[in-house]
């Protein structure tokens, strides 16, 4: 497992942030932003982060743009959370996608959020060659959910 992670800074922690998951706590999604709610793996505790939940071919999904961060780590112990949007709460459990499947995957994130988080990406973009797609697919975790009814 790749090892790669991009902190954010202080605007994204203490503006940005802030500012996505209040709209998003409040019912409005911001590009299909959602709450992911998921329990610490050490301290079983509740916590939470805006993220962008995808959906290609039916299916959902999250993707660390900024990778392998605390939330992924939790999910991958966790092996699922909430995604919450206003009063709705759905209750999911997680799968992690292996690196040979993202490359679609990641192409749609990119087309979808590129001006958000293409930074994130060293200099991938939707358009890129697979190879280029593939080759940054370890550091960029991908977890397919499977909402419980």
């Amino acid at each position: 497992m790749s090892a790669h992670v991009q902190k954010p800074g202080w605007f994204t922690i203490n503006v940005f942030n802030r500012v996505v998951a209040w709209i998003t706590r409040r019912g409005l999604s911001v590009w299909g932003s959602r709450v992911l709610a998921v329990r610490g793996r050490k301290s079983g505790e509740w916590r939470t982060t805006p993220v962008n939940l995808l959906t290609v071919d039916g299916e959902q999904y999250l993707l660390a743009p900024r990778g392998h961060v605390q939330w992924t780590h939790n999910m991958r112990a966790a092996g699922g959370g909430e995604l919450r949007l206003g009063k709705k709460v759905d209750t999911f459990t997680a799968v992690e996608v292996a690196d040979d499947d993202k490359v679609p995957l990641l192409r749609a994130y990119l087309k979808r959020w590129k001006a958000e988080v293409g930074v994130f990406f060293a200099g991938v973009g939707p358009d890129s060659p697979d190879e280029e797609l593939r080759r940054i697919a370890p550091d960029h975790p991908v977890f397919r959910i499977t909402v419980e009814s």
